[in-house]
């Protein structure tokens, strides 16, 4: 994967989502992403950073646009914290699965948004997410 360009933030209050979600706008009008699939990024984006604040007490989020071997110009979002981590990643990625009072649409809902996603966590040390969506994609 190659990485054309990146920003580096962190994520400790409800404000800084929203600087974040713009910030993630602009980097999807810059490869010339649809409306569409930008609503489907900044969607998926918004859920996992609110459960990073929600469930981690924040975290960083890194945007880069990328380049892989089969595709060209994509958005890769990872969102690092080092809250509780998930004890089992694949009962939280079931549709209805919450540990809190919502619905438990947010980690399964956002995958479904997306053209990559992938999650590692521990237990004690907490939780990465990477999500891709491409361009056309």
């Amino acid at each position: 994967m190659i990485v054309l360009s990146s920003d580096n933030m962190r994520i400790l209050k409800e404000l800084d989502m929203v600087v974040f979600r713009n910030r993630l706008k602009e980097f999807a009008v810059k490869i010339g992403m649809g409306l569409v699939n930008q609503t489907k990024l900044i969607t998926a984006a918004s859920e996992l950073s609110r459960n990073m604040l929600r469930y981690a007490g924040g975290g960083t989020v890194l945007i880069e646009i990328v380049n892989g071997p089969q595709r060209q110009n994509g958005v890769r979002v990872t969102f690092s914290d080092n809250g509780p981590g998930i004890p089992n990643i694949e009962q939280a990625m079931k549709d209805g699965f919450s540990t809190g009072k919502s619905l438990g649409l947010g980690l399964p809902g956002a995958k479904r948004l997306v053209s990559d996603f992938d999650i590692k966590s521990t237990v004690g040390k907490g939780t990465t997410i990477t999500i891709i969506k491409w361009k056309n994609g």
